[in-house]
């Protein structure tokens, strides 16, 4: 499925990531195991794109290198026109940390224990610099307006996942990054979590979302597919 680029007409936008001849190799018993080669990939601000493809094709492979988690054998991987595979370690982590929010698969990662949904968003805002204000908006906009006082485990895992995206966006990084985050839910749970990405998409958050879920493929502005680690023609 193509996403909605058939339906929007944009004026040209600067990519906001703009990755060129992208390779990754993984050690491995047998040897150097490529993970990713030669991917291109360009992403427009104020959308959702979904990075699609079976298990192994590289999906989350790519978000790492997005996230500047893994380091690329070749090319580049541009955020906000940096080149952050050319970042020392240092500068890296800062940048990581203001101009990225990143969305792990598992709910529970995402989190800590003892804090309620409010003071996971409070604490994501005071690592990243920012002002908490945003906090209580932004969890009513991704559905959980009464729920800002509750812990993780007072949480459905489609809740937990929505305070993640809350905590993630607050600050407005430049990008918001996502593991496969409907793998671990139900339909009606992934459902909710859709429709609380678009929610922060058409409030001007960028996301990038690795995906194999028809319905997050369905809901994307932008689908990019890997195969074996290559860009599906």
């Amino acid at each position: 499925m193509a996403g909605r680029d058939h339906l929007l007409q944009r004026s040209p936008i600067v990519s906001v990531v703009r990755v060129r001849d992208l390779s990754v190799d993984y050690r491995t018993v047998a040897g150097l195991t490529p993970a990713l080669v030669e991917v291109d990939l360009d992403c427009d601000p104020g959308r959702m794109s979904v990075v699609a493809g079976p298990s192994g094709s590289g999906k989350s492979t790519l978000l790492r290198v997005l996230a500047g988690l893994h380091r690329p054998k070749a090319g580049s991987v541009e955020v906000a026109g940096v080149d952050i595979a050319r970042l020392r370690p240092g500068a890296l982590r800062r940048r990581r940390r203001r101009s990225m929010g990143i969305v792990l698969q598992n709910p529970a990662d995402n989190l800590l224990e003892e804090l309620t949904a409010l003071e996971q968003v409070e604490l994501s805002a005071r690592l990243r610099g920012v002002e908490a204000t945003d906090g209580p908006a932004l969890l009513a906009r991704v559905g959980l307006a009464g729920r800002q006082r509750s812990l993780p485990s007072e949480l459905s895992g489609g809740e937990q996942q929505r305070v993640a995206f809350a905590a993630a966006a607050i600050g407005r990084p430049v990008i918001l990054l996502a593991d496969e985050p409907t793998a671990q839910l139900d339909a009606g749970a992934g459902e909710a979590l859709i429709d609380a990405m678009r929610e922060l998409v058409d409030a001007g958050a960028t996301l990038i979302v690795t995906s194999h879920d028809a319905a997050v493929i369905a809901a994307a502005d932008h689908v990019v597919t890997l195969a074996d680690g290559r860009v599906a023609r």
